[in-house]
């Protein structure tokens, strides 16, 4: 019952985000000014204030990382390499299913469930996440599709805010430098804005795509909610050095629904079908699984 009642909050406000877009009580221009603060400066102050903060050497473990881009890699090979050969081309669907939106879900869920503690966990993922899937998926599709790759697009996911800020964040720790208590004052203030601006911006970028189910759908949101996560869990209990906490926080994050900066990705009119009705349906029955989940690690 608690955590379910912890969750309840964060896909509250997402309904919430998805009924001012449905409506249209916030115009395009509105919810576009909405989503450019919270991602350009309310949810990079969240994570320059968490990892400033933090004790890194809890983050930074190598047995961390491999535990979730390990079966990141398998998950995005085996689903790409799968759809490449029944499609025939190039498409996103691998990185539909192991892109998880560890921003507007993950860290609002790990801060609820498991504390502001917790947060060194998701930030020691999230300065690689969307460099290395970004990356990939890039080169698979530039030499899939015999384009030619992009740098100035790869250079793109280093100048992401969310990644300044992550930066920043881990020289202001690592220096030993503290900053005037007025700055913080502001910094903790941007910082609390950002989660219930994400989960709003979310619900209202659901709104604007349409439900529509498909075999392939159903299937990379069985993957992304069940053997995604189910295989951090298993990877990460073979692992040593990892605690109950690290190993619970993993889990959450692959657990999260599809994101939806995947379809950013996605050229092909079929592959946009496939993949909005995912990040919608994934998104949906995420509030099903992810208690399911946390459940289980508190077993």
């Amino acid at each position: 019952m608690v955590v379910f009642e912890a969750i309840l909050p964060i896909f509250g406000l997402i309904m919430l985000g998805y009924l001012l877009g449905w409506r249209g009580w916030l115009t395009g221009e509105a919810a576009t000014g909405l989503a450019n603060i919270t991602f350009k400066l309310f949810m990079p102050a969240v994570l320059f204030t968490g990892i400033a903060r933090a004790q890194l050497s809890d983050g930074m473990s190598p047995m961390l990382l491999l535990a979730y881009f390990g079966p990141v890699l398998a998950i995005f090979s085996f689903v790409g390499l799968l759809a490449h050969r029944l499609l025939g081309r190039a498409s996103p669907l691998g990185l539909t299913a192991a892109y998880s939106n560890n921003v507007l879900v993950g860290i609002p869920l790990v801060t609820t469930l498991l504390g502001q503690a917790s947060l060194v966990y998701v930030f020691a993922i999230l300065v690689f996440h969307s460099l290395i899937l970004f990356s990939l998926q890039s080169f698979y599709s530039a030499f899939g599709s015999g384009q030619k790759v992009s740098g100035t697009a790869l250079l793109k996911n280093l100048a992401n805010p969310l990644i300044v800020g992550l930066l920043l964040g881990a020289l202001l720790n690592v220096s030993g430098f503290g900053l005037p208590q007025p700055i913080w004052r502001i910094a903790d203030w941007l910082a609390q804005a950002a989660l219930p601006c994400a989960l709003l911006v979310l619900g209202i970028s659901l709104s604007r795509y349409r439900l529509r189910p498909s075999p392939t759908a159903l299937a990379l949101t069985l993957v992304k909610l069940g053997l995604f996560p189910l295989l951090v869990w298993y990877v990460s209990g073979l692992l040593p050095g990892l605690s109950h906490e690290a190993r619970s926080v993993l889990v959450l994050l692959a657990a999260c629904p599809s994101g939806v900066n995947v379809l950013a990705f996605v050229s092909n009119p079929d592959d946009t079908r496939a993949v909005s009705s995912t990040v919608f349906l994934s998104t949906m029955l995420a509030a099903i699984s992810l208690p399911l989940w946390m459940l289980l690690m508190s077993a």
